[in-house]
C-alpha cells in the first residue's frame, strides 16, 4: 500500500463518518455501531486481499488517549456551574457515583461466578470499564431531549466518565506491591495534589493564553494540555482532573474570576478562546472517534460472539445494567424517567481502560466479545429507545395541534352563531 493509498483511505473514511453522523441524528441510531460495522467490513476487504497482519494496538492507545482527553474537554466545555442547576447536578453526580460502584460490584461477581480464575480484585478492574456510560455516544446524541433530560444525560455522563476512570486506575494501584495499606490515604492525597496542580494550571494557562493576540494558539493551548495529562499519568496523578478543571473554569470563566481576580479577566478575550477551544475539540473528537473505532472494528472477532460464555457473561450484564438504572432512577427522580434510564452506552472509555490493563493482570479466560456484545446491545437499546421517545413527542405535538385547530374551529362557529343571532 503506497502512502497516496492510505490518504485515500483515511479521507474516504472521514467522509464516510460525516453521513453517518448525518445518518445519526436523522434516524437516532449512534454512529458508533456503523463506525464499527465499517471496521468490520475494513478487515473482511483486507483478508480477502491478502494485506499482511498489522499490530493495530499502538494506533489504539494513541488514539484513545487523545480522544479522551478531547471528549472530556469538550464534555467540560458544555457544563455550565449555574446555582439553579446545583440540584441536577447533584443528583447526577449521584446517580453516576452510585451507578458505576453497584454495577462495577454487580458486574464483577457475574465474572467471578461464570469464570472461577478471576479474583475479586481483577474482577473489578475488569467490570468498571463495562460499568461507565460513553459520553462520546450521548452528549452527540440527546440534542431533541426536552432542556432538563438533555443536561441530566450530560451531567450524568461525564461524571461517569472522570469517576470510572479514576475508580478504575485506583483499583489498578490496589494491587501494586506493598500499596494495600497506605492505598486509600495516598489515592485522596493524589486526588489532592491532582486538583491544586489543576487550579494553578487553569488559572496560569488562561491567563497567559488570553494576552496570546496571534491567530495560532488553540492547537497550542491543546497540545500543552495534553502534555500536562501525559505528565501527571507520569507521575501518577489523576491527570484528567486537569482536563476537567481547565475545561471548568474557561467555561465558567464569571464564577472562577470574583473579587480581585476580575481585573486579570478579560472577558472578549476568554470569549473568543472558549468558542475556538470548542470548535477545534468538536473536530478534533469528532476524528478521533472515527478513526479509533473504524480500527476497533478490524479487530474484533465476530466468531468470540458465537461463544456461550460471551453471551452468557454478556446477557447478565446487560440485565444488571437497566435494572440497577431503573431503581436507581425511581429512587432519585420518580417516574418520569424515559428515555434516559435507556440512554448507557458504553463505548470509548470502555474500549480505551480495557486496553489499559497492565499484562501481569490479564486474564485470558476473559474473552474480548464481551466488550463488543456490550456495546453493540446498549447502542441498539439506546437507538430503541431515543426512536421511541422521538416518534411519541411527534404524536404529541400532532395532538396538540389537533387540539388547537380544533379550538380554532369552536371559537370560528361560536363567533358565526353569534352574528347569526345579531
Amino acid at each position: 500500500m503506497t502512502a497516496y493509498t492510505l490518504v485515500i483511505a483515511a479521507s474516504v473514511i472521514v467522509i464516510v463518518s460525516y453521513f453517518y453522523n448525518l445518518i445519526a441524528k436523522r434516524f437516532n441510531v449512534p454512529s458508533v455501531l456503523l463506525l464499527i460495522i465499517t471496521g468490520i467490513i475494513i478487515k473482511q476487504a483486507m483478508n480477502y486481499f491478502d494485506v499482511g497482519r498489522i499490530d493495530w494496538f499502538p494506533y489504539l492507545e494513541i488514539l484513545g488517549i487523545v480522544g479522551l482527553i478531547m471528549i472530556v474537554l469538550e464534555a467540560a466545555l458544555d457544563l455550565k456551574l449555574e446555582r439553579e442547576k446545583m440540584p441536577l447536578i447533584g443528583k447526577s453526580f449521584l446517580i453516576a457515583l452510585v451507578g458505576l460502584v453497584i454495577s462495577s460490584a454487580v458486574a464483577a461477581f457475574i465474572i467471578m461466578l461464570i469464570l472461577p480464575d478471576f479474583s475479586w480484585l481483577t474482577a473489578m478492574i475488569y467490570a468498571v470499564p463495562l460499568s461507565i456510560l460513553s459520553s462520546a455516544i450521548i452528549i452527540p446524541s440527546v440534542g431533541f431531549l426536552p432542556q432538563k433530560k438533555k443536561e441530566f444525560c450530560i451531567y450524568e455522563s461525564t461524571f461517569s466518565d472522570i469517576l470510572g476512570i479514576m475508580f478504575f486506575y485506583f483499583l489498578i494501584s490496589l494491587t501494586e506491591p506493598g500499596s494495600s495499606g497506605d492505598a486509600v490515604g495516598g489515592f485522596f492525597l493524589n486526588l489532592i495534589i491532582t486538583i491544586v496542580v489543576s487550579i494553578v494550571a487553569a488559572y496560569g494557562l488562561i491567563y497567559v493564553f488570553q494576552n496570546i493576540k496571534t491567530q495560532i494558539k488553540t492547537f497550542l493551548l491543546i497540545a500543552i494540555l495534553i502534555l500536562l495529562y501525559a505528565i501527571g499519568k507520569q507521575l501518577h496523578l489523576s491527570s484528567l482532573i486537569i482536563i476537567l478543571v481547565f475545561g471548568l473554569v474557561i467555561s465558567n470563566s464569571k464564577i472562577f474570576f470574583p473579587g480581585f481576580l476580575k481585573r486579570i479577566h478579560q472577558e472578549e478575550s476568554i470569549k473568543s478562546l472558549f468558542h475556538e477551544l470548542h470548535i477545534v475539540t468538536g473536530e478534533t473528537a469528532f476524528i478521533v472517534r472515527t478513526f479509533f473505532f473504524i480500527i476497533f472494528g478490524i479487530t474484533i472477532m465476530l466468531s468470540s460472539l458465537l461463544s456461550i460464555k460471551v453471551i452468557l457473561i454478556s446477557a447478565l450484564i446487560l440485565a444488571s445494567i437497566y435494572g440497577l438504572r431503573f431503581l436507581m432512577f425511581q429512587l432519585f427522580l420518580g417516574k418520569d424517567i424515559l428515555p434516559e434510564v435507556y440512554i448507557a452506552p458504553r463505548g470509548l472509555i470502555t474500549v480505551l481502560l480495557f486496553f489499559a490493563i497492565p499484562a501481569e493482570l490479564q486474564v485470558k479466560s476473559f474473552d474480548n466479545g464481551i466488550l463488543l456484545f456490550v456495546i453493540i446491545a446498549t447502542a441498539l437499546v439506546m437507538t430503541w429507545a431515543m426512536i421511541k421517545a422521538d416518534s411519541q413527542d411527534l404524536d404529541d405535538e400532532v395532538l396538540e395541534m389537533l387540539g388547537k385547530a380544533e379550538e380554532g374551529q369552536s371559537v370560528e362557529a361560536s363567533s358565526e352563531s353569534d352574528e347569526q343571532e345579531q
